[in-house]
């Protein structure tokens, strides 16, 4: 009997926000033998135990009536424009077995990581926005940035840059439009700042201050690297793969979205601090992602899959930047790296297979039917 998976996701009135890779979802299901179905909280009908689930089309989608999915992978993520009230309490209901835990926003995650001594080393200074840190983080740093809790791809982002002349403000809004003002004194660039988080919040988010980093390995360019961990079809972690983003110019992050471009890691690497720093570098990363990931499952419960963002900064220092549980896999192809890809699309897929094939053997166990 084929096993049915479901895609959470948020649907509005113009679809879904990341079609491409939910056809691609799909597809790859009916490869591995599962029926893939896309849907939004507004689509569960629980007196039924029916689902209304989105497949692809020739042109856009068909829905049809689905019985209950035997796991759910949680896709949802919190878009800018888009109504998200209904989200926390329906995932809050447990109607079904999800492949991936409920996760945190990137504050909350920040307060948990600096509680594992072995992390904090990897960790910029993070506060809650408040004028008196944004004044004495000023004085450590010569760049903050501003963050909301619960911001993607880039969004919403600014950039504090203290210079000879006052302070220069970068940033990106929720619809990807750049942003560039100079400001002669501190106060002017509270006002500013405040102005910003009340323009560019959804609905009660909050904002946070982090450390600056120097992430221009490349001059005028904000440079990351990009690490994907997932689950395999046996539960266990692997590193996916590993690239470098480049921002493009004049832009405060590094995010693809924005118009980055990306490279493949130990050759960049390699020719800013040489082959043997490289190979360290890239390993601590690594290191960084393993220890991470144990101390998250720890305090969350079972994950999936993750996407670090790590800055290396001009004396190879490696540093976390953000981790999102519901990550791109864009880099890869990106990079050309096509079969990495489709191995990073299909890998949720296998470990919700997996789930489902241990959910099944742990029942029969029970019924002496093992």
């Amino acid at each position: 009997m084929r096993k049915r998976i479901g895609i959470l996701t948020y649907r509005g009135e113009s679809g879904f926000i990341e079609p491409g890779f939910f056809r691609r979802l799909v597809k790859e299901g009916r490869e591995l033998g599962a029926d893939v179905f896309v849907f939004g909280p507004q689509d569960v009908h629980v007196s039924e135990r029916k689902i209304k689930g989105f497949i692809p089309a020739e042109k856009g989608w068909k829905s049809e009536w689905f019985e209950w999915p035997d796991i759910v992978i949680d896709r949802y993520r919190y878009y800018p424009l888009a109504k998200h009230s209904h989200y926390p309490p329906f995932r809050k209901q447990n109607l079904f077995r999800y492949a991936n835990s409920r996760f945190t926003n990137k504050f909350n995650l920040h307060q948990i990581l600096l509680e594992d001594p072995f992390l904090t080393k990897w960790l910029p200074e993070t506060f809650a926005y408040a004028r008196s840190t944004l004044v004495s983080m000023l004085k450590r740093h010569r760049q903050v940035y501003l963050k909301p809790t619960n911001g993607s791809g880039g969004r919403s982002i600014l950039r504090v840059e203290k210079t000879e002349e006052g302070y220069l403000l970068h940033g990106r809004t929720k619809q990807q439009a750049k942003s560039r003002e100079k400001l002669s004194s501190i106060s002017k660039v509270c006002e500013r700042l405040e102005a910003w988080m009340e323009k560019e919040k959804n609905g009660k988010e909050q904002f946070f201050l982090q450390q600056g980093l120097q992430l221009a390995l490349v001059p005028g360019r904000t440079v990351d690297a990009r690490v994907l961990a997932q689950k395999d079809g046996e539960g266990i972690w692997r590193l996916t793969g590993m690239g470098i983003r480049i921002g493009s110019t004049r832009s405060s992050t590094s995010n693809l979205h924005g118009g980055g471009t990306a490279m493949p890691a130990i050759p960049f690497l390699a020719s800013r601090f040489g082959q043997e720093a490289a190979k360290r570098i890239v390993l601590e990363c690594k290191e960084l992602v393993t220890l991470t990931i144990g101390r998250i499952e720890q305090h969350f419960g079972q994950m999936m899959e993750f996407g670090f963002d790590l800055g290396i900064d001009v004396y190879g220092h490696v540093w976390i930047i953000e981790i999102n549980p519901k990550p791109g896999r864009e880099i890869f192809r990106q990079l050309g790296e096509h079969r990495r890809y489709r191995q990073a699309v299909r890998r949720p897929l296998e470990y919700a297979l997996y789930l489902i094939e241990k959910n099944e053997r742990m029942k029969d166990q029970r019924f002496g039917l093992g």
